[in-house]
């Protein structure tokens, strides 16, 4: 890692690797709908079902609504993984009370390719910024799980104004200590005698790579995300019935911002922010929160590890929904 605390170029390969791999553990063309135009209330009905959306450089994005309430935007994580397993393995529940755009990033689950695999972090806020022009609305609520943390916060810095509040679940604001986290606690898993002979001053990646595939030949591979291989084997089957679009989980670390530590801006971001973190949760790190300082900020700490939605879904609904409607109603 430099100086600067990016990730080098070095990370690409492996983390699209790793990137595949943590998806696999996690979790027709559309139809159009009319708009109509431009909207100002907090909560505007919008039309539910898939909505065809091409941002400004011409991506196919594929988007859904569902539900009624306020307007929440899910930012998946992944990276690249798209919103299917979020939506099927804990979020359906909450479109009773809130109105869910599901999103899948460009090059991610659902959505096309950038032709010119313009995954940056500034290209992939523009998209949300035009997802939210397009739909009419002043406010919305955004929901990130996992590493769709850096580009909610991302976002909440350009657009504070277009932001009602942010709902960080299992949330990466660190990517490179939450990698060192996985590092250390899969290290641990493994029996003594099957543990990589690295020395602690090995590159990060080479590091990674080396637990990751000890971990994946002692079947022990599950336990950076889920408690449980059940847990881990049902998250995989709904992934598998909607295959996706990897081309951003290929390029993500290509791009320096991705790499950088985004918890010294959250003392500047002054809107509500409910954190839900794992206890155990080593994808993110378990006290990664710790370093937030949101003006707003209330933090939720579950049992569990990287998926609080699907292993702790009723207590998460719960916390999301009360925090939502305690929300001001502004215009």
């Amino acid at each position: 890692m430099s100086r600067t605390g990016l990730l080098p170029r070095a990370f690409g390969p492996l983390l699209a690797a790793l990137a595949l791999l943590l998806n696999m553990l996690a979790m027709a063309a559309p139809a159009t709908l009319p708009l109509g135009g431009a909207r100002a209330q907090w909560a505007p009905t919008l039309p539910t079902g898939p909505l065809a959306f091409r941002t400004s450089d011409s991506v196919q994005l594929f988007v859904k609504i569902a539900g009624r309430g306020v307007p929440c935007l899910v930012v998946h994580g992944g990276p690249g993984a798209g919103s299917y397993g979020l939506e099927h393995l804990g979020l359906r529940p909450l479109e009773s009370s809130l109105q869910l755009i599901y999103l899948d990033q460009r090059g991610s689950g659902r959505s096309a390719s950038s032709p010119r695999h313009n995954y940056a972090l500034a290209r992939q806020v523009q998209d949300l910024e035009e997802l939210r022009q397009r739909l009419g609305l002043r406010r919305w609520v955004l929901l990130a799980h996992s590493f769709g943390g850096v580009i909610a916060t991302a976002y909440a810095q350009r657009y504070p104004e277009h932001v009602q509040a942010l709902v960080l679940v299992n949330a990466v604001l660190n990517p490179t200590a939450s990698l060192e986290s996985m590092v250390h606690y899969g290290d641990s898993l493994l029996p003594a005698a099957t543990r990589p002979q690295l020395p602690p001053t090995a590159p990060l990646p080479q590091r990674l790579g080396a637990v990751m595939q000890a971990l994946d030949q002692q079947k022990l591979l599950y336990q950076l995300q889920y408690a449980t291989d059940t847990a881990a084997a049902r998250a995989s089957r709904v992934v598998q019935q909607q295959p996706g679009n990897r081309d951003f989980a290929a390029h993500v670390f290509d791009f320096a911002d991705y790499g950088r530590d985004y918890a010294p801006a959250t003392a500047a971001l002054g809107l509500p922010v409910l954190v839900l973190a794992g206890h155990d949760d080593y994808t993110a790190g378990p006290r990664a929160y710790q370093a937030w300082h949101f003006p707003q900020q209330r933090v939720v700490v579950l049992p569990g590890r990287h998926n609080l939605l699907q292993e702790q879904a009723a207590r998460t609904q719960q916390a999301v929904r009360t925090f939502v409607a305690a929300l001001p109603r502004r215009r």
